[in-house]
């Protein structure tokens, strides 16, 4: 997998707190066209449930999500996770992240985190917290002098603001859970997860600027 961010215009943030939710939960969401799933670290089920698509739904490239030690990306990778976000980062978990192997997403929300990610080498990167940092109209003023950053907003980010985010050169991806409403994965309605995952997956389709 050379990069994450090109798997699919959505990447789902999943909370799962019942770790038996997590493969019907992963199907859905790879059958309506979101096969990168990031689990966030954030629950007692995340890495059972990480664990459990890795071994059952082998369309889905899952993640590890809210990774903010050494000790969160040993043990993300010991679950299976094949990619690792996190919402900031420091010298150490970069030096973790990179030590893994596999594709990371280091968060920024300034300029001065971005250059000095770009100093060590890395050009993808997460935007967040996406709404609260400055949107669309932040991400557009880096794109002129820091081009060769490439983003995956996350952080407030929904159907509706989505397409403008994805418009931007610098954007390849966002991060959202507008297709995992917690009434429908609390009832186990998988098929309307898989329908707004079907709906945020025609994003990408949509002409730049719609």
């Amino acid at each position: 997998m050379s990069s994450v961010l090109d798997l699919a215009p959505v990447i789902p943030v999943v909370v799962i707190d019942d770790a038996a939710d997590a493969v019907p939960l992963a199907r859905a969401l790879v059958s309506g066209g979101l096969p990168a799933i990031e689990v966030t670290l954030r629950t007692p089920a995340a890495l059972d449930a990480i664990r459990a698509i890795a071994a059952e739904v082998p369309d889905a490239v899952v993640g590890a999500g809210t990774v903010i030690s050494a000790e969160h990306v040993s043990s993300a990778m010991a679950a299976g996770a094949r990619f690792l976000v996190s919402p900031g980062w420091t010298d150490t978990l970069l030096d973790a992240m990179r030590a893994s192997g596999v594709p990371f997403l280091p968060g920024v929300s300034t300029t001065s985190e971005v250059v000095a990610l770009l100093e060590r080498g890395v050009r993808e990167m997460k935007f967040f917290p996406a709404e609260a940092a400055g949107g669309t109209p932040y991400l557009t003023s880096l794109a002129g002098p820091l081009p060769q950053a490439r983003f995956c907003p996350t952080g407030g980010v929904s159907l509706a603001s989505a397409p403008a985010y994805l418009a931007l050169p610098n954007v390849a991806c966002v991060g959202g859970t507008w297709m995992l409403p917690t009434d429908a994965v609390r009832a186990g309605d998988w098929a309307r997860v898989a329908a707004l995952a079907r709906e945020a997956a025609g994003l990408g389709a949509r002409p730049a600027g719609t």
